[in-house]
């Protein structure tokens, strides 16, 4: 597993880290973050384009020439595709661009772009951001401390509301929740910055912040070790 050194939104560093190969150590998949890519971008067209057949253009009713004796071609409207101001012909209807791609080849996508990233160093492990109210210049300053120039990924916690409004106002910086991580928009910019909490774990999975285990009451735990010993006897 390669370690990435742990930094302070001051830009000094707090120790070390190390980051999970599953996520992180991969050969990056060319191919499948080219097909995630594309099936995303699809997804987000609006496919509301549209233009009228012959059948939807207003007027053509009255037949526009007598059927024989004129010299002419048989015409029936005037709303036929062939004459000016009429209907189109096989034009493009609303219609869904959505590709279908298997949960295993988005995950994998991810993998390959987080993978693609820290082979080139451009993943960056905070300790916290720390801001106790939200600041546009504290966050400016934090990104010139950690030393990032040109299009960053900060990757949030639902929680970091402080950190969210603080940086959403830089103009270079790219906002994503932890659970809407994705190749695209990893591919999109040259630095990512995780918290240690946010860290992305195995099979795709994102870490959760540890959580504080529940403790068993006093009662129900003292009637455990009553029945362990009425067994072992």
């Amino acid at each position: 597993m390669a370690s990435v050194a742990l930094k302070s939104a001051k830009g000094s560093d707090v120790g070390s880290l190390e980051l999970d190969g599953a996520m992180f150590g991969i050969q990056p998949n060319v191919p499948v973050m080219h097909q995630v890519v594309t099936a995303q971008l699809a997804h987000r067209r609006a496919g509301t384009q549209s233009t009228k057949t012959r059948a939807e253009v207003r007027g053509g009713g009255k037949k526009p020439l007598k059927q024989k004796g004129t010299g002419s071609a048989r015409q029936g409207s005037t709303r036929a595709p062939h004459f000016s101001g009429g209907g189109v012909a096989l034009g493009p209807k609303p219609r869904k661009y959505s590709q279908k791609t298997p949960k295993k080849m988005i995950k994998l996508a991810l993998r390959s772009a987080l993978s693609d990233r820290a082979n080139e160093g451009k993943i960056i492990v905070i300790d916290s951001w720390g801001f106790d109210a939200p600041s546009t210049k504290s966050a400016s300053a934090a990104l010139a401390a950690l030393g990032i120039n040109g299009s960053v990924l900060i990757v949030h916690g639902r929680e970091d509301i402080n950190a969210i409004k603080s940086f959403r106002n830089l103009p270079s910086v790219q906002l994503l929740e932890v659970a809407e991580l994705n190749a695209y928009d990893i591919l999109c910019n040259e630095i990512i910055v995780f918290t240690k909490d946010n860290l992305p774990g195995e099979a795709g999975d994102v870490q959760a912040p540890a959580k504080a285990a529940k403790k068993a009451p006093a009662k129900k735990a003292a009637q455990a070790d009553e029945t362990a010993e009425t067994e072992q006897s």
